[in-house]
């Protein structure tokens, strides 16, 4: 941790200084107003009550961290974002700020975490080649793999605000029509194919105006931070409808979300150069799109770990996936999501959902504990970690999102 501060980590603390992720929680123990939502960062293993320290300190910000939610923050913009990361560094960096920070700090395990913000709008992109590519080998073995447009423009689909579920939320196993083992009939019957799919989640804070499209470049000027993901889907489901529009029922039943936002600020470090693009992109795609993200996810089954995306490998860039939601003028809104979709890298280790892994359940994967998965079982929990560099060596920690299958609903 950062030599600089007067807050003591305990060994092996996931949150330093550098890090400073925002989120939402109450007391355990109901201590504060009537046991309120409050706006907190994660420091060390505890979390900071930043409303309370704000209004103590007299700072101007304080009524925008007066909230049970963080969207009046985001909506405030990347000035005030800056304003407030600075302020909360120097109450833990400045022995002055340590009375203040103290009385208004709570062990991790002494808090619930709630849904950081209200989600406006979910969409979800297919921006790495390898996944696009595999999956396409697996469900269009027929076909060539990749869409004729794939390389020309980010391919995404409109999901459901309403599925979007804090982690930890216990994931119903869907059920919906697909084809059975004749391959001719279809058949209505829980999923049987339930998959994961590890994914990096982008946070907007400063609206747009309609009709008037964001540029690449104006990426950190909406984008408030960055979440983990975990996109659900039944592949039998989604192999069933894969001739119609989007896939509705196959993904749209639930999307995880981790509890913490890192603050696009926390990311500075990781940016590194983003690969090459043939064609050359259209030219609302061009500008920012000179930097990735080196964000490496572990995935792990049962705590059992099965894959290792790394992020740094998607095609398309987070910049050039915000430019592409508002190219036709769509409005940007404080809340909306938008996901990189399924991570995945070059090598068998790397891939992000386990119809890439099990190559449709042909190939089971092998967990720790001696038993197999080609898909996931009622009451496997999935976990996704990620971790990005840091200033001076340190490790940015992207928290965790987990979920764990519940049967069908009868």
């Amino acid at each position: 941790m950062s030599s600089q501060t007067w807050f003591e980590f305990p060994e092996g603390s996931r949150f330093g200084v550098a890090t400073l992720p925002y989120g939402v929680f109450t007391r355990i123990d109901r201590r504060g107003p009537a046991g309120r939502r409050r706006i907190g960062v994660a420091v060390g293993e505890s979390v900071l009550d930043i409303g309370a320290v704000a209004s103590v300190l007299g700072e101007e910000f304080a009524p925008l961290l007066d909230a049970e939610v963080l969207n009046p923050f985001m909506a405030a913009g990347r000035s005030v974002w800056d304003q407030v990361r600075e302020r909360i560094t120097a109450w833990l960096t400045d022995p002055e700020y340590r009375p203040a920070v103290l009385a208004h700090l709570a062990p991790m395990d002494a808090v619930e975490l709630h849904a950081p913000f209200e989600v406006a709008d979910f969409v979800d992109f297919s921006g790495s080649e390898e996944h696009a590519r595999t999956a396409g080998r697996i469900l269009r073995p027929n076909q060539p793999p990749l869409p004729a447009n794939w390389r020309h423009q980010p391919i995404a689909y409109h999901g459901r605000a309403g599925s979007v579920r804090l982690s930890g939320t216990p994931v119903v196993r869907p059920a919906g029509l697909f084809l059975a083992p004749d391959g001719e009939t279809p058949i209505f019957a829980p999923s049987r194919k339930l998959d994961f799919e590890a994914e990096v989640g982008f946070v907007v804070g400063t609206p747009s105006e309609h009709g008037r499209p964001v540029s690449a470049a104006d990426f950190a000027d909406h984008v408030f931070g960055v979440c983990l993901v975990n996109d659900w889907s039944a592949r039998d489901l989604q192999r069933y409808e894969s001739t119609s529009l989007d896939p509705a029922p196959a993904t749209s039943f639930a999307t995880s979300i981790s509890p913490w936002i890192v603050p696009l600020q926390a990311l500075e470090h990781a940016k590194v150069p983003a690969p090459d693009q043939d064609p050359e992109p259209a030219s609302y795609l061009r500008g920012g799109r000179d930097w990735a993200l080196d964000i490496l996810l572990e995935v792990r089954i049962n705590g059992h770990v099965v894959a290792n995306p790394p992020f740094a490998a998607m095609y398309w860039t987070p910049p050039q996936l915000l430019a592409h939601v508002t190219v036709n003028g769509a409005a940007l809104r404080t809340g909306d999501l938008f996901a990189s979709g399924t991570v995945s890298g070059p090598e068998p280790n790397q891939r992000g959902c386990l119809l890439e892994l099990t190559w449709d359940g042909t190939d089971p994967v092998l967990l720790g504990d001696g038993t197999e998965r080609s898909y996931l079982l009622d009451e496997d929990l999935v976990t996704i970690t990620a971790t990005a560099p840091g200033p001076g060596g340190e490790r940015i920690h992207l928290g965790e999102v987990t979920g764990r299958i519940s049967p069908a609903a009868e």
